[in-house]
């Protein structure tokens, strides 16, 4: 006979912390906030004339606000699942702030735009001195030339096994997908890392 216990079992879930990483402009915020199940935090202020000659508005000269700190949400994969969402700072002047960010990741999507590709590079980078699993999101832009993901891949020099997709930030089911495949490189990466002693 089962005990009266056994009905009343809950599952745990598994929290993890993932960071949304790119250039100034490639659609971070947007991303948070197009998935997030709580009202994401938004860190964003204006852009005023103290940023002129500091940050590069090449490509988004229409952007008005700037992300000063952090964007963050949450998305709740399966009962067994969530997913705390951490979108860094794009421009040069907050670089500083990623390795405290990053404490505690598991991984990273790294979201790309092909009109200013070279603005992920310094993500791409980061993550790979510091060997944190992330995939690309190729963040797919009203009007402009649709690459794919091979194109991407290369113009990144980025290793075979890092997952290349075309997204549409705005898109929730679009940006969960990215996610379920961090998370899944995430895996296939762990129980393909080395035994540490």
């Amino acid at each position: 006979m089962a005990s009266a216990n056994s009905n009343d079992r809950r599952l745990t879930a598994t929290a993890v912390k993932l960071l949304i990483a790119g250039g100034f402009g490639v659609g971070k915020t947007t991303m948070v906030g197009s998935v997030s199940e709580v009202p994401p935090l938004r860190t964003e202020e204006m852009l005023t004339s103290a940023s002129e000659g500091v940050d590069d508005l090449s490509g988004v000269e229409s952007k008005t606000t700037t992300t000063v700190a952090l964007d963050f949400g949450r998305i709740t994969i399966s009962p067994e699942l969530i997913l705390y969402l951490f979108g860094t700072p794009g421009q040069d002047r907050f670089w500083f702030m990623w390795d405290e960010l990053a404490q505690g990741a598991l991984g990273a999507v790294v979201l790309a735009d092909t009109r200013r590709l070279e603005t992920c590079f310094p993500a791409v980078d980061y993550f790979e001195r510091r060997g944190l699993p992330f995939v690309v999101g190729v963040n797919c832009f009203d009007n402009a030339y649709r690459y794919g993901t091979e194109e991407v891949r290369a113009a990144l020099d980025v290793d075979p096994g890092v997952p290349v997709l075309l997204c549409d930030a705005r898109d929730r089911q679009s940006t969960k997908q990215v996610l379920v495949t961090l998370i899944q490189h995430v895996m296939y990466s762990a129980n393909m890392a080395p035994a540490r002693y």
